[in-house]
């Protein structure tokens, strides 16, 4: 077994030690091969060309075309022939290029001076054109100039008088009134004499001097130098006698009117002022020679009243207390429980037409010589209207106190608290004139006229020789009845046949009139002397404005334009201004509203609206005259034609070729919002300026930059915290347009011109985005305030609104005070107040003004429309 063994390891490991020999053998092989044959073979291929000669080398590098010959080089032959033509190609298109640039270098230089050569044209056109428009507007400037207040032109000191009239009972104004001491320019300067500088101002009564004397201190147009007086006003009644005072006597008074000390001889543009607080008043100058003085009272003499001279005024029933506004019973419903009534006594028996015989017909009776008495017919017709009770009336004939009166007039009865409560419940009030036709005004008919017009009986007036208060400016034909006695059984049938809407206008016409011109003492000096100036056609005296005091501020980096701002689809937003901002012009119309018949210019010609409801007088409420003359005249609608579409967008309405508005930006402590409503004005057409009303005590911060955008802001300082100072009448707004916004409204520029359009077409009127609606909830006896999106509105919020400036003035200076109180205390309703004045003097409601028909019940607008 060992050998066994051993000879198979010894049998076996030959066989191994063969292969590992092979192995070795093939290593050495291979590896001789790979390094020592090319080594060999390098060797050899050299020593064959060094041995052959230059001219026998094969593998060398040949001269001439040689190597061209060898056939696996010809690729790269080609290749670099390829090369060098395109080089050559190259080349050519460079220096080709190089040509190009010279020549297009020479292109440039003459295109530069051919520049040059145009900037030279253009700024020469530039010139002729500016000396064009310059010479355009020199001529303009003498065909059409700009209007201001020529030199106010004083009277003569020596007054060399005026002609003699023929008769003191002729006179009128042209022939016993010196226009001379009276320009158009003058302002109406009055001078009221001292009641203590006469004999018979003791024998004043002293709530009537007192009143009057509290009126003259209220006055604009009162002055205290003499010499420049338009008109000299004398208090000389209401006198009540007394031991230690009696009245003087004509002939006495009359000496003492003469020896006035600015009576000139002749009294000329004298006023006698005589004021009734009972309803009767001794006429003691009816045998007065007042010469070329005008008389104002309450009770005239067909032989005394000098027709469009004298004044027929109301009572003074109120002399120094306020009438109480709370207390004045509302206008609505319009029927009332009573449809007439009457309360009164004759003094004095008349005669009796129909007592001395058979029944005559009116026009009988007035064919013959005596005057027909009517009065015992009236009496009959009306107590048959009573007793047939087809409607409730009221009429008693007897009274069982009859206050004082004059003979042939009927007696008030009773107390004045006592008739006003018949009156309140009565639709319309009767006023029968005195029996006697040559009693053509009385106190008492003024007495009448006046608690009727209080509590909101419409006045009937039966008799047409009656003389009203200020008959000659006031149309009481919109306020009142007047009925000629001879139709008093036709009476019946008209007042039921008057519908309610005419029954309504008719009353509130009356208490406007009533609160306008007769309720206060106040009211009552200031119409006296508002008939006057009226008459001898002088402007009103413009209320002052508001003086702004300006917060100075830095200006920043010039402010962009929003994109939100831009997107203004199809509507032509208008010219670029390249001018500076322009006021409204001034003294256009003033002056032709006073030298045309001023009732016609305001309510009856086709265009102008109701700006004041039908009456011209303005002793309280300021006119369009005052404001055209301090440069915010309000032109009526009818002033221009307008037009419609395409045509209606290029001429902005109207025939005002140029008009800007100003933005009104009430703020409070929020500067970077301010800011930021400030920049989106940029770029905006039309707009003149901007004033920021700076509400809060803390002013701007000293850091603060304020933007620029290419217009004037104005940042006006405020004496207190107040919503009302939104419409404060500042002096720095010259346009007629206001824009009142918010300091985070949120408006495009398309739709501000929109608004501008749509209010240069309803002047008189509140045009602005944001609506609400109120009205009367039956059901909670409240009133109801909707601010949802909706069709219906009422008004449009002053937050974002276009209104004229006049309206400021009323706001300010016109409203009630306890309407600014009132917002104060509760910081907000201003929106509602100036609502409510608007539609108050207009009867008209606002506009809104939004180019998209939307009307969402109870939902947002959509985005962009507030």
């Amino acid at each position: 077994m060992m050998q066994r063994n051993g000879g198979g390891v010894g049998a076996g490991g030959q066989p191994w030690v063969l292969r590992r020999v092979r192995l070795t053998w093939l290593s050495f092989m291979l590896f001789f091969i790979l390094v020592f044959f090319p080594l060999i073979a390098h060797y050899y291929l050299t020593t064959i060309d060094e041995a052959g000669g230059p001219d026998k080398r094969i593998f060398g590098p040949r001269p001439g075309g040689e190597l061209c010959e060898a056939k696996h080089v010809q690729d790269l032959c080609r290749i670099r022939e390829s090369v060098s033509e395109e080089l050559l190609q190259l080349e050519a298109k460079r220096q080709e290029l190089n040509g190009e640039i010279v020549r297009l270098n020479l292109r440039i230089e003459a295109c530069k001076r051919s520049i040059d050569s145009a900037k030279q044209d253009l700024l020469q056109l530039k010139n002729v054109i500016s000396q064009t428009e310059h010479s355009y507007k020199e001529l303009m400037a003498q065909n059409q100039p700009k209007l201001s207040l020529p030199v106010r032109l004083l009277p003569d000191k020596d007054d060399p008088g005026l002609p003699p009239p023929k008769s003191a009972h002729v006179c009128r104004l042209r022939s016993c009134f010196d226009y001379a001491r009276c320009p158009m320019t003058s302002g109406f300067p009055v001078y009221v004499y001292d009641t203590a500088s006469y004999p018979w101002g003791e024998s004043l009564d002293p709530l009537v001097r007192q009143a009057f004397a509290t009126s003259v201190r209220s006055s604009i147009y009162v002055t205290d130098n003499p010499s420049i007086a338009c008109l000299y006003v004398v208090l000389v009644g209401e006198l009540q006698e007394s031991p230690s005072s009696p009245l003087p006597v004509p002939s006495a008074l009359e000496k003492q009117l003469k020896a006035l000390p600015y009576w000139r001889s002749d009294g000329h543009n004298h006023l006698l002022v005589h004021l009734s607080r009972k309803s009767m008043t001794q006429n003691f100058l009816y045998n007065v020679s007042t010469g070329r003085a005008a008389v104002a009272q309450s009770t005239f003499l067909q032989q005394q009243y000098r027709e469009g001279f004298d004044l027929v005024v109301s009572p003074l029933v109120h002399a120094l207390s306020e009438p109480n506004f709370l207390e004045v019973p509302p206008q609505v419903p319009v029927k009332r429980k009573y449809l007439f009534t009457f309360q009164g006594e004759r003094v004095e028996s008349l005669r009796s037409s129909l007592q001395e015989g058979p029944p005559q017909s009116f026009e009988e009776e007035m064919e013959g010589d005596p005057p027909a008495d009517y009065d015992d017919r009236i009496i009959g017709t009306l107590k048959a209207v009573q007793d047939s009770r087809l409607d409730r009336v009221l009429v008693e004939f007897t009274c069982k106190s009859p206050q004082p009166s004059l003979p042939t007039e009927w007696a008030l009865c009773g107390e004045r608290e006592e008739r006003l409560e018949i009156l309140k419940a009565s639709t319309f009030a009767l006023v029968i004139s005195p029996g006697d036709s040559q009693l053509m005004a009385s106190a008492g008919n003024g007495m009448r006229l006046f608690e009727a017009l209080e509590v909101g009986a419409i006045p009937v007036v039966l008799g047409d020789h009656a003389r009203l208060p200020y008959h000659q400016l006031v149309h009481w034909s919109e306020a009142a009845i007047m009925v000629p006695k001879p139709r008093i059984t036709e009476l019946h049938f008209l007042l039921r046949s008057l519908s309610d809407n005419d029954l309504l206008a008719m009353r509130r016409q009356g208490r406007f009139l009533w609160e306008t011109y007769f309720s206060t003492s106040e009211n009552v000096l200031g119409t006296i002397l508002a008939s006057v100036r009226t008459r001898i056609q002088v402007p009103p005296a413009p209320i002052h404005e508001e003086p702004a005091q300006e917060i100075p501020h830095k200006a920043g980096k010039m402010a962009g334009t929003d994109a939100n701002m831009g997107d203004n689809g199809d509507l032509d937003l208008g010219p670029v201004e390249t001018e500076p901002p322009y006021a409204s012009p001034r003294f256009l119309r003033n002056f032709t509203y006073t030298a045309s018949d001023t009732y016609q210019t305001w309510n009856r010609a086709p265009g102008p609206f109701h700006l004041f409801p039908h009456t011209p007088l303005d002793p309280v409420l300021p006119s369009e005259a005052k404001f055209l003359g301090s440069g915010t005249g309000f032109r009526p609608i009818g002033s221009g034609t307008g037009g419609s579409g395409k045509e209606f967008q290029a001429a902005l309405g109207g025939n005002v070729p140029r008009e800007q508005f100003t933005v009104v930006m009430l703020t409070y402590e929020r500067e970077e919002v301010l800011m930021n409503s400030l920049e989106r004005l940029n770029g905006l057409p039309y707009l003149n300026k901007v004033v920021v009303v700076w509400n809060s005590p803390k002013p701007p911060s000293d850091d603060l930059l304020w933007p620029d955008i290419g217009l004037p802001i104005v940042v006006v300082r405020t004496e207190k915290n107040s919503l009302n100072n939104r419409f404060l009448p500042w002096d720095v707004v010259e346009t007629e347009a206001i824009l009142s916004i918010d300091d985070d409204a949120h408006l495009r520029h398309d739709e501000i011109m929109f608004g501008f359009r749509v209010w240069r077409e309803a002047r008189d009127r509140i045009v602005g985005f944001p609506g609400r609606f109120h009205a009367w909830d039956v059901n909670h006896q409240s009133w109801l305030y909707n601010s949802n999106y909706s069709c219906e509105l009422s008004m449009v919020l002053t937050g974002a609104a276009f209104f004229h400036k006049y309206y400021a003035y009323l706001y300010s200076y016109v409203m009630p005070q306890a309407i600014r109180d009132m917002v104060d205390e509760y910081i907000n309703c201003e929106d509602i107040a100036m609502n409510f004045l608007v539609s108050h003097i207009t009867r008209k409601p606002p506009i809104k003004a939004q180019q998209l028909p939307v009307c969402i019940k109870n939902g947002p607008p959509p985005k962009g429309h507030p």
